[in-house]
């Protein structure tokens, strides 16, 4: 006796290997959850997975009975974001050298060229006017140095100018002590020269007998150098003829008159003077 099996449809044997990859794919993604929080600490290493499941055919089947519901699923943690791979740095290519335009060489040589020209000639300008300020220096120290000696010399001048005025005044106060002494001596000489006449005219004088008063006569004599008289003229009369006479007749008889102690002293004309009394 033969025991008959029952039998399975054949769209429920194609949907239970699908149902057995999903599960199978539900556990692992559950435990790769599980491992990457307990590994969230470290450094995530991206995992890549892919699924392939076989064709199936679809087929229209009644509607299943609804699963039990399931358990929420934990929120699984963002993925960290990856690190992005160090970028090579690529160096630039040196910009490749343009090979200069003659002509700009050109303007620029000249162009430099005439810089280098007027800056020494700025130069040259600046040597000449600093050789002139010292040239006008030097000069200005020559005339202050020379203006200098002048007034030094000036100085030593009117110095030497003062000291001869002030000898030269010396020796006229000397010489007009030795003339004013000499004029007195020799005023004293002439005094005692014309009083020693006088006195030789006077001891010879013979008074008229009606004399009276202390009247003047004054007489010019003319002399020899050895005293002999040679005349006798009455320049102003006493008043008294007689007296006149007398002493006249007196300068007449003194003759020769006394001679000076010192030759220089001799007059040839002598103006004498004569009173009674004296």
């Amino acid at each position: 006796m033969t025991t008959d099996r029952p039998r399975v449809p054949a769209e429920s044997r194609g949907r239970l290997p699908a149902l057995l990859l999903a599960i199978a794919v539900n556990l692992l993604f559950i435990g790769v959850l599980f491992f990457s929080i307990r590994w969230q600490n470290r450094q995530p290493v991206p995992v890549t997975a892919e699924l392939y499941a076989p064709p199936t055919k679809v087929a229209v089947a009644p509607t299943p009975p609804p699963p039990a519901p399931a358990e929420p699923e934990p929120t699984p943690a963002p993925p960290p974001e990856p690190v992005p791979p160090q970028q090579k740095v690529v160096p630039k290519p040196e910009p490749k050298a343009e090979q200069p335009d003659p002509r700009a060489v050109e303007i620029a040589r000249k162009a430099k060229a005439e810089e280098e020209r007027k800056a020494k000639e700025a130069a040259e300008r600046e040597r000449k006017e600093r050789e002139k300020e010292e040239a006008e220096k030097r000069e200005a120290d020559r005339k202050k140095q020379e203006e200098q000696k002048a007034r030094d010399r000036q100085a030593r001048e009117a110095a030497e100018l003062k000291a001869q005025a002030e000898r030269e005044r010396v020796a006229r106060d000397a010489q007009q002590r030795v003339l004013e002494a000499d004029a007195a001596a020799r005023s004293r000489a002439e005094a005692d020269y014309i009083r020693r006449i006088q006195a030789k005219v006077k001891g010879n004088v013979t008074l008229p007998p009606d004399m009276s008063g202390n009247p003047e006569a004054i007489f010019e004599v003319v002399q020899l150098p050895t005293g002999e008289i040679i005349d006798a003229v009455l320049r102003k009369s006493s008043g008294v003829r007689a007296y006149d006479e007398a002493v006249q007749r007196a300068i007449q008889k003194s003759s020769p008159l006394p001679r000076p102690d010192r030759p220089e002293l001799f007059q040839r004309s002598l103006t004498l003077k004569f009173r009674p009394q004296d």
